[in-house]
């Protein structure tokens, strides 16, 4: 199994370990190519089959969890090679062997003189008993996902970790600013080229409407289905539920609907939200009012996001298929607002104050 290799650059910027949705790649490669004097490495573990995102270094899950000998040389490869280490959502960086914490991990490198800030994705710090009570849709509520006992546990450990060791913190949506305030947006990065149309929607009588959850309990896949298979009935849109399709054709998918149902229960938007906003479609979801305020005072604009939630989506479609000149020019912003706060250069701008904080140069 390889270890991490540093590059050659004054800083020299490791990340690890779980690439969620390829967003450790994406931060890591956004740094190197908007900051001056920055080179990155990411590194993820995977399990069988597990290639679907760019990674740097790639390393079994078996070896990550197992390889004692494996451990012990990528702690001293990363120790003594790497300026700054990101951890992501609060997992091991060097692998779960010799019985020890990510805390005592994180120890070791802060020890060694290297910075360490925490890189937190999602589930990993989001309090399920907090969002429960603030989100009326919330999926951590009357039993309805089945971890979300193990997810209270396992948050409210992390954050219990991020306050004794008062690193930096980072956050891949603005939602979790609530579970931990001191925290700053990294906005998640997508490529717009990837996922640009020459197409614009709502040229056609019965609009194509798609939702391709990547968790059907969390995205509220069970509050749209009914909705939108009684709408598809009347004759009103064409719904297509996407499952189980290869990421490498959701482009397409995307490229040929009119309108994309994002997520009805987290409150927030994501990977997925941005893919379809890059794509200029009309996105539908439920994103707090908390998160849209904070979303326009720290990019100067609104988020291009129709809000609906289950009591309001039928309506809301209704109101799309009547006045679809209005939300053309609506999923026109798309690709703007992508462009300016989800191409990767706001993200630099972001890390470069952990990484580079006296450079004047981003």
């Amino acid at each position: 199994m390889v270890v991490a290799e540093a590059p050659d650059a004054p800083i020299r910027f490791f990340v690890a370990p779980s690439n969620f949705a390829g967003q450790g790649w994406q931060w890591a490669h956004a740094a190197q190519r908007h900051l001056d004097g920055v080179k990155a490495v990411a590194m993820a573990y995977h399990g069988a089959g597990e290639f679907g995102f760019p990674v740097d270094m790639s390393v079994p899950v078996s070896g990550y969890v197992f390889s004692k000998k494996w451990q012990a040389r990528q702690r001293e490869a990363v120790t003594a090679g790497f300026t700054h280490v990101g951890v992501e959502a609060e997992r091991h960086p060097f692998g779960r062997v010799f019985d020890q914490s990510v805390e005592t991990q994180v120890r070791q490198l802060l020890d060694a003189g290297v910075k360490v800030a925490f890189l937190s994705h999602g589930t990993d710090i989001r309090l399920p008993s907090r969002h429960a009570a603030m989100e009326e849709y919330s999926p951590y509520k009357d039993g309805l996902w089945p971890f979300t006992e193990r997810a209270e546990l396992e948050s409210g450990d992390n954050l219990a970790m991020i306050a004794r060791l008062e690193i930096p913190v980072f956050v891949s949506t603005p939602d979790l600013l609530v579970d931990v305030p001191h925290a700053s947006w990294l906005p998640v990065i997508v490529e717009p080229e990837k996922w640009r149309s020459a197409t614009q929607p709502l040229h056609r009588g019965r609009p194509v409407v798609v939702h391709a959850p990547s968790g059907a309990i969390i995205k509220g896949s069970d509050l749209v289905d009914p909705i939108m298979q009684s709408l598809h009935e009347q004759g009103i849109v064409e719904y297509v539920r996407i499952q189980g399709v290869p990421a490498d054709e959701i482009p397409e998918i995307y490229r040929n609907a009119d309108i994309v149902l994002d997520q009805f229960r987290l409150g927030s938007y994501g990977v997925a939200a941005c893919e379809s906003l890059a794509a200029g479609r009309v996105v539908i979801g439920h994103v707090s009012r908390f998160v849209r305020d904070y979303v326009r005072e720290h990019t100067g604009t609104e988020l291009p996001i129709v809000e609906a939630t289950a009591s309001t989506l039928e309506a809301t479609i209704r109101t799309i298929c009547a006045d679809p000149q209005r939300y053309r020019e609506l999923a026109s912003a798309g690709p703007e607002f992508v462009a300016a706060v989800h191409d990767g250069r706001a993200s630099a701008a972001v890390l470069k104050t952990f990484l580079d904080p006296e450079s004047d140069a981003a």
